[in-house]
């Protein structure tokens, strides 16, 4: 297979299929006594495995995964689909936290008028006044303060992402991705856009769970040699 055949099976350039070659994408490729680079049924396998692994993994993991395998190192390519797996199962797992965080803060909207000051949040959080304080610090509160004493005073909307943060921390997500969360409710205003982004990021996952696992019949053929 010339360049340009190879190519045309993924509607790339034949630059792009050089670039491949050059990089470890594709298998050590072998040049006609004229210099041309010569292309087989390998190359092709190996090209469409490198972009199904993209699809679940992302470019630059693919590209390391392709690497190792062609490097003889397939301890270090299969440890690398692991950690795609592991960091989707994160990321799973953090959305589900997220979600159950929702319903239970959630109830806080409504559930008084007026304000409460921070020791009132701490007692119906069960945490002591210094968590309060380092969630502020790390930017994920932000209560008003009383105009005359200084004191903080908590909304509705102030204890709902306090319990949130709760709960989170709880299930011990870190607090960059806490912030996100607060983010997108208080961007979106509401609790039920707040669990239609989550719904939409579920279906997200799932799809990408499903393009690893076709990419990890690809790489299973691929190093099968079939």
């Amino acid at each position: 297979m010339r360049p340009i055949d190879l190519a045309r099976v993924a509607g790339l350039s034949t630059q792009q299929i050089r670039n491949y070659a050059d990089d470890g994408v594709l298998p050590p490729t072998p040049r006609t006594p004229a210099g041309y680079r010569r292309f087989d049924a390998r190359h092709r396998q190996a090209l469409l495995t490198y972009r199904a692994l993209a699809a679940g993994h992302g470019w630059d993991a693919a590209r390391q995964i392709m690497r190792a395998v062609h490097a003889g190192d397939v301890p270090r390519a299969l440890e690398l689909v692991d950690a795609g797996h592991a960091e989707l199962h994160g990321r799973r797992a953090a959305l589900e936290s997220a979600g159950r965080a929702l319903e239970t803060a959630g109830h806080e909207e409504g559930a008084f008028r007026g304000s409460l000051r921070i020791g009132e949040v701490a007692a119906r959080l069960g945490v002591r006044t210094s968590a309060l304080r380092v969630w502020e610090s790390a930017g994920l509160l932000a209560p008003r303060r009383d105009p005359v004493t200084g004191y903080r005073l908590y909304g509705p909307a102030d204890v709902r992402d306090a319990r949130m943060i709760f709960m989170l921390r709880q299930a011990r997500h870190p607090f960059p991705q806490i912030r996100p969360v607060l983010d997108g409710l208080r961007r979106t205003g509401s609790s039920d856009a707040l669990r239609a982004a989550i719904a939409r990021r579920r279906q997200e996952l799932t799809e990408r769970a499903t393009a690893m696992l076709a990419a990890a019949a690809r790489l299973h053929e691929y190093l099968s040699g079939g």
